[in-house]
Formats: structure tokens, sequence, C-alpha cells
């Protein structure tokens, strides 16, 4: 076991920490600003753009992958300007890892911000305009904050979806070791050549992972709900 471990190439460990956390960074501001702009819109506008921005959620993330395949592809004309106009090559590159995280991730802080920003007590929203407060002030200074817990679901469960998403990194950003090779995708193709020990190993550390992040989760949000309770 210990030979294993020291042969161990800890290239996919790295990828994916890397690839979680760039992608929760992204999938933070943008899900925190779309679940605040869908918040404003009317009945017909917030169904049709929270239809749009959960998609992502319902869909095989293969399907996922498939478009943003088509997307980037440099024989597609997003791909193809990217390439030409600024150098950007998004198929096959740890960029494409990355836009695969956001968009299969984005969903759940979205959702989950949104749902923390719906039990926020319209109170103290007019309470804070009628201090003088403006709006972006009240946001940050009342919404979030009183939106924590949910934010921080949103945030944690995030970076876990981001950290282990597969299907959709595959068909974007391939399985290139040191580069675009993932845990997800070491697992896969480990166990193609019949090598269940270093496939455990790595399931071990990913389930590893995923205890610290749902401890993390609970400490955050039980901490801010024992300081509140102090009230």
């Amino acid at each position: 076991m210990m030979e294993i471990l020291n042969s161990l190439d800890w290239s996919p460990l790295i990828i994916s920490l890397k690839t979680g956390v760039v992608a929760t960074v992204i999938s933070f501001f943008l899900g925190i600003y779309c679940a605040a702009r869908v918040m404003k819109t009317g009945p017909k506008g917030k169904s049709f753009l929270d239809g749009i921005l959960t998609l992502p959620l319902v869909l095989p993330p293969t399907v996922a992958g498939f478009f943003l395949l088509l997307l980037f592809s440099r024989r597609r004309p997003v791909g193809t300007f990217l390439y030409e106009q600024f150098g950007i090559r998004v198929v096959q590159t740890w960029l494409g890892c990355i836009i695969a995280a956001v968009v299969i991730s984005f969903p759940l802080m979205y959702r989950n911000a949104r749902a923390a920003f719906e039990q926020v007590d319209i109170n103290l929203i007019h309470a804070g305009r009628t201090l003088g407060m403006s709006e972006m002030s009240i946001f940050w200074r009342v919404v979030l904050p009183t939106a924590g817990p949910g934010v921080i679901s949103g945030t944690v469960l995030t970076f876990a979806r981001a950290m282990g998403e597969y299907g959709a990194t595959s068909m974007l950003a391939g399985n290139i070791p040191g580069r675009t090779g993932t845990i997800s995708q070491r697992i896969a193709m480990v166990l193609q050549d019949g090598d269940y020990v270093t496939a455990g190993i790595w399931a071990v550390i990913v389930m590893a992972i995923a205890f610290v992040v749902i401890f993390f989760m609970n400490y955050l949000t039980q901490g801010r709900n024992r300081r509140l309770n102090k009230w």
C-alpha cells in the first residue's frame, strides 16, 4: 500500500482542487448576482430566467459538455473568435475544466442564494431604506448577512460539485495527465485498466474531502446560528 501511495501521481488532486476553488469563486459572485436580479423581475420573467439558470442542474453532464464543446470548438464561431482574437483555447485545456465546472456547479449556488434571499424579512430592507441606505449598501450589509447560512451552504456545495465534476469536463477538457486529468477522470481511467487498488485509494481520498466539506459547512452554519441565538 505504501509503495502505491509513494508512486501515486498527485496531479489529479491538485488539478481538482484548483478547478474547484476557481469555479467556486466565479459561481459565488455570478450566482449571487443572478439570484438578486431574478428576485427583482416579474413572475413570468422570473420563471423563464429561473428555468434557464437551473437547466444545467437537471441536464446530464455529458449533454451539457456536448453543448459546451459545440460552443467553444475552434470549428465554431465562438471558439474561432476567442482563438484568433485573444489566443484563448478552451477545448482540452484547464480553462475548459473551469468552464465545465462553473456551468455544472453554478445552479447550486444560484438556487441556494435565491432561496436564502427569499427568506430575508422585507421589513429589514424597508428599515434600511428609511435610514437612507443605498440599495447596494442594503444588499451587502443587510440582505447578504441575513441570508448567510444559505449562501454558505451554496458555496460549499458548489465547491464539492465543481471538484467532482466528470461528464462535462471529459467532453470539453478531455483527460490529459498533468493538465486536465481530474480525480474523477483518473478513477475512470484506472478502472478501465482493471487497477481497482488505485481506484479505491482515489475513492477514499474523494470521500475524505467530501466529509471535510460537509463538516465545514455544518460548522459554519451552526456557529453562525449559535451567535444569533445569543441575542
